[in-house]
């Protein structure tokens, strides 16, 4: 009979890659994943692995039982919530991964209404990029994650993750308050911008907005810490695109300037289907629509 265990483990290595990756995000040691995968291969009864160079490879065989683990593991995860919704009480564990920007404005007022509600739960939260955020949550590594989209740029759907929308907040043209003169994306040309590294959906949307006003950006300044843009344009150095969500709890001491079209970024929560009926990701998510609901109003 095979293992359910071990089917995960093989699900790990095709999601990941290596052996090392999977034993490092596991908590396991490569050998002893290279182990359970041998026992799993002679329990399958064909060939799950073959070595391409220093590389292993998953044989078909072995991408059709990673197919059938998924379903098995999603059907564990439904079996889970359903016991879950008999107990008279929210315990357990929630992983949670979130950027930045939503963690200081969302996250203190959120976990203070479910320390009230549920004293029970416990709430692990790490802060990470949304994109590689969804991907992680499909993979189980969270059990729920606080993602962005940019207007245009949509965010990587992955199979069996549902969303949720949160809210959206206006993108404004952040300057230093002596920069009187700019009114305009195009009165920014020939500024110091600060931007997010490349590869953010929020980098792209900014180039973007810079070169269709007729120009390209300055960008001498790059960092995925909003709370550095803001300071670098506080303090004189620099312009950027900042969004509303970052002026909860701070004044703005910079010049806001509302950009054409009123863009708007959607934040959004994701988990997998199969654990969205779980009571802990439930009050998790009602906590965050609370306080979502509450920065809202107060705009």
């Amino acid at each position: 009979m095979l293992d359910v265990h071990r089917l995960g483990l093989l699900r790990e290595l095709s999601i990941r890659g290596t052996i090392a990756a999977v034993a490092e995000a596991l908590s396991y040691s490569p050998s002893s994943v290279s182990q359970q995968l041998s026992i799993l291969e002679r329990e399958a009864g064909v060939p799950l692995l073959r070595k391409t160079g220093r590389l292993l490879q998953l044989t078909p065989a072995a991408h059709l039982l990673v197919e059938h683990a998924g379903r098995i593991l999603e059907a564990i995860e439904h079996a889970e919530s359903e016991l879950a919704t008999a107990s008279t009480s929210v315990t357990g564990t929630i992983r949670l991964a979130v950027f930045q920007t939503a963690l200081l404005a969302l996250m203190p007022d959120a976990l203070r209404l479910l320390a009230e509600r549920h004293p029970g739960l416990r709430v692990e939260m790490v802060q990470h990029e949304p994109e590689e955020a969804l991907h992680d949550t499909w993979a189980r590594e969270f059990d729920l994650v606080i993602a962005e989209q940019y207007p245009g740029h949509a965010a990587a759907h992955h199979p069996g993750l549902d969303r949720e929308p949160l809210l959206d907040d206006a993108i404004e043209l952040a300057v230093p308050v002596p920069a009187a003169g700019v009114a305009t994306v195009a009165g920014a040309q020939g500024l110091p911008w600060v931007m997010e590294p490349h590869g953010a959906a929020s980098r792209h949307w900014a180039e973007q907005a810079c070169r269709q006003s007729g120009f390209e950006p300055d960008v001498r300044y790059e960092t995925a810490d909003l709370q550095a843009h803001v300071r670098l344009v506080e303090s004189g150095n620099a312009v950027a695109f900042l969004p509303e969500l970052v002026w909860v709890h701070r004044a703005a001491e910079v010049r806001l300037v509302p950009l054409a079209g009123a863009p708007r970024r959607t934040i959004f929560t994701a988990t997998r289907i199969s654990a969205g009926h779980h009571p802990a990701v439930a009050a998790v998510r009602e906590a965050l629509r609370e306080t979502a609901r509450s920065v809202e109003a107060a705009w």
